[in-house]
């Protein structure tokens, strides 16, 4: 990979980078096409359709869905050959995990979305903050639809203007007086308004994939479009050694149908990913390709096969 790469360069300099429209309309139909089956249309929500399904986007975070997602074309989205490469780039390497893959639908007025800046690396990682040193992972919000600044984009404080931050606090409010009677250390007391001037909004049209580092001081923003709502994914991706960091374990969802649906249709790279053995692997044998296929049917193994394996 190239040294003088300005996408990788700003990743590393500022902790994050917004690719507008990086993937395409051709690579979110399918899956915008599945929204409807995961999440009420603005118009829907809005319009109180439904009320009992609107009911849990009343809280903050009531609008995030885990992976794997009944629509198989949105778990697939996740790993869309276009993201993986991009996150090879930004952590300069093909020896990845995927770690944390979230849906997340927001409301106008369905809940108070505007954060306090912070960092994610207290529920990403075993460790603290290492802002010196080249990234471990890489955070990436997928737009599903055009995120303008009254669609709640996420706002980044580049790492020019944090400078070296400790550990704690985590959390900087724009105004004094915060306290967290639970962690009390975490929040600070003191506001620091001087930071929110300086944060950048990631504004963009649909397709567009904002990546960020758990050093990284960013924050959600309030919705105030009339009758607006966002669609995002959000996955996270770590280097393979880099086991201090995670959220998800798979084996959790491994024995659900939904699972098995994306299984089947992936690709061996995109298994990978999830920690499957790599083609040509030992692990690979015809007795543990028939069972793999007992597992998964419909599942194709042919690429794992060994190459003197009998016809």
């Amino acid at each position: 990979m190239s040294a003088d790469d300005p996408v990788r360069s700003a990743f590393e300099r500022d902790g994050y980078v917004v690719l507008p429209g990086h993937l395409g309309a051709e690579d979110l139909s399918a899956a915008r096409g599945d929204l409807d089956d995961l999440f009420p249309s603005a118009a829907a929500f809005h319009g109180e359709v439904d009320p009992e399904r609107n009911a849990r986007f009343r809280d903050e975070f009531g609008g995030i869905v885990d992976f794997p997602f009944e629509s198989v074309h949105l778990s697939a989205l996740a790993v869309h050959p276009r993201i993986v490469e991009l996150v090879e780039r930004l952590l300069d390497t093909t020896d990845l995990r995927v770690y944390s893959i979230e849906a997340w639908a927001k409301y106008t007025g369905a809940a108070d979305y505007d954060q306090p800046l912070h960092r994610d690396y207290l529920n990403h990682s075993l460790l603290v903050p290492a802002d010196d040193r080249a990234p471990d992972q890489v955070e990436c919000f997928v737009y599903l639809d055009d995120v303008p600044s009254g669609l709640g984009p996420t706002a980044y404080l580049p790492q020019t203007v944090a400078g070296a931050m400790p550990a704690l606090p985590n959390w900087y409010p724009r105004t004094d007086g915060e306290i967290d009677e639970t962690h009390p250390t975490w929040a600070a007391t003191e506001g620091r308004p001087d930071l929110y001037d300086r944060e950048v909004l990631a504004v963009g049209p649909a397709g567009t994939v904002a990546s960020y580092r758990i050093e990284t001081f960013h924050r959600g923003t309030a919705l105030t479009e009339p009758e607006g709502a966002r669609f995002t994914v959000h996955v996270s991706y770590r280097r393979a050694e880099a086991e201090w960091i995670g959220r998800r374990g798979w084996t959790d969802q491994a024995n659900t149908e939904r699972w098995r649906r994306f299984v089947v249709q992936a690709t061996p790279r995109q298994l990978e990913l999830f920690g499957f053995p790599p083609v040509g692997h030992p692990y690979w044998t015809p007795r543990t390709l028939d069972g793999l296929a007992e597992r998964y049917p419909g599942l194709d193994t042919r690429p794992w096969q060994p190459p003197d394996a009998p016809d």
